[in-house]
């Protein structure tokens, strides 16, 4: 039906170029009608047009001014966006990035004018687009990816790939990276890279910066000598919000080792607000749920079976008191090791976030961070309006645990004054444990990629005049 439909278009346009040659009379009026076509109503030429698909509608929009009209349509384009383009992010994922992202940094604000876009020249751009390597270098583990993939290829333990800690930075970066491309079958010197840093180094001092900015040079210096033609190094929290589509917010992350509680503003953390961090992470969330388990007489000595448990089985209780009077019996049958019953172990191991002293660590309950963290941002008073750092994000694997995004809400307005409180919003990983991936991969799509966010190795050389953001 489509090709049918594409030569009747064609056979159109051609006798329309014809009489519009034989005659520069009629030519102007000519260019504002669709000649034959002008009886069909416009909802069935906007149907056609889908039919025949964006290469076809794009050369139609050249014969004259009302096609070039219904051409231009953004909702023509729309469509094509959610059915030709599977391996793209989501529509509004995609209407996000080219609003505020595609210029770079320093990003503007939501609320800022921007100008208005055509879906049309976008979708064409974004067409010619190269794409990247998508590095995730995650605190305990590694995604990697292309970034026209609709999700990562690969994953590695990261402390396994960086070698022996004792060796210097570079070669054990260098090994890392190598490792990455080996296990991706590609060549360096084809693609730019996105990669994702863990947040490091939290504090505003000197020396935590020096120790930040050592770190990213490091990876410049390492990726530039493997021939890689652009780099784009950039924090993991920030990736996160942007996956949530937001550019300005506070991110919590749970990282292998430690959550940090990170605020951005216009796509920049606020180290001097203050990145609030406590000790607990995934391993000590699947080592409190291996105690509980041993507890029943359940041992194992894999961290990964106990893991994999704990992603299926474990949440975390909207009020725990409650909880503990509940039936919460469930079972999970873990391939090759056999099937596993939990009770109140399920929403126990989440609890510590909340109650770390139930596994005999002594930090700031998770909802006390954040809540220290929004009276730090709010006292700062960095923008006339404070609804910048309502909204939270949350980020890493163990942040998937169904019932943590309600649970810390509802502590935060408990914990907070309604001056602060009120409009607070805290948003679940919007990919999952992938959240950061698909935030660079929001970047390395962009129409405007790998320019505003990306430096070449020239660059790097001449790094005294270019900042490190």
């Amino acid at each position: 039906m489509a090709a049918l439909i594409r030569k009747l278009l064609e056979s159109v346009v051609s006798g329309r170029k014809n009489s519009t040659s034989d005659s520069s009379s009629t030519s102007s009026s000519y260019a504002s009608s669709l000649g034959e076509l002008d009886p069909i109503p416009t909802e069935l030429l906007m149907q056609i047009l889908r039919l025949v698909g964006p290469k076809e509608a794009a050369r139609l929009s050249v014969v004259c001014k009302a096609w070039q009209s219904l051409v231009a349509d953004d909702k023509l384009w729309m469509f094509f966006w959610q059915t030709q383009q599977q391996q793209e992010p989501r529509w509004e994922s995609v209407l996000f990035s080219e609003t505020y992202l595609r210029s770079g940094p320093p990003i503007q604000p939501l609320w800022s004018e921007v100008p208005r876009l055509s879906l049309m020249s976008i979708y064409g751009q974004r067409a010619q687009v190269p794409g990247a390597i998508i590095i995730d270098g995650g605190s305990g583990y590694c995604k990697f990816g292309w970034s026209r993939y609709a999700c990562p290829s690969g994953q590695s333990a990261t402390f396994l790939e960086f070698g022996n800690i004792e060796s210097p930075m570079y070669s054990r970066l260098r090994h890392f990276f190598g490792t990455i491309y080996s296990r991706m079958q590609v060549k360096p010197y084809m693609q730019p890279v996105v990669v994702s840093i863990p947040l490091c180094h939290y504090d505003d001092t000197e020396s935590a910066k020096a120790s930040r900015k050592q770190l990213k040079e490091a990876i410049y210096r390492v990726l530039f000598d493997m021939n890689v033609p652009a780099v784009c190094a950039i924090n993991q929290a920030t990736l996160a919000l942007y996956a949530a589509r937001r550019t300005s917010g506070i991110v919590v992350n749970i990282g292998f080792q430690v959550t940090s509680i990170v605020p951005i503003l216009n796509g920049k953390v606020m180290r001097k607000v203050g990145v609030e961090v406590t000790g607990l992470g995934a391993l000590k969330l699947t080592g409190f749920l291996r105690e509980l388990m041993q507890q029943n007489n359940i041992n194992f000595e894999s961290l990964y079976t106990i893991r994999t448990i704990k992603e299926k089985l474990c949440y975390v209780a909207e009020d725990y008191e409650t909880e503990l009077s509940k039936n919460t019996q469930a079972s999970f049958g873990a391939g090759g090791v056999g099937w596993f019953t939990l009770s109140k172990e399920r929403f126990q191991t989440g609890e510590i976030l909340f109650q770390p002293r139930l596994a005999g660590v002594r930090t700031m309950g998770l909802h006390q961070a954040v809540a220290l963290c929004m009276d730090h941002c709010h006292s700062a008073e960095l923008t006339a309006d404070d609804s910048w750092f309502k909204t939270v994000v949350l980020a890493g694997g163990s942040a998937c645990l169904p019932g943590l995004a309600g649970r810390l809400e509802k502590e935060l307005h408990g914990l907070l004054p309604p001056s602060v409180s009120n409009g607070i919003t805290v948003v679940p990983p919007p990919f999952g444990a992938d959240t950061a991936w698909f935030g660079a991969k929001l970047i390395s799509n962009l129409s405007t990629f790998p320019g505003p966010w990306c430096m070449t190795k020239k660059q790097f050389r001449q790094k005294s005049k270019v900042k490190l953001w």
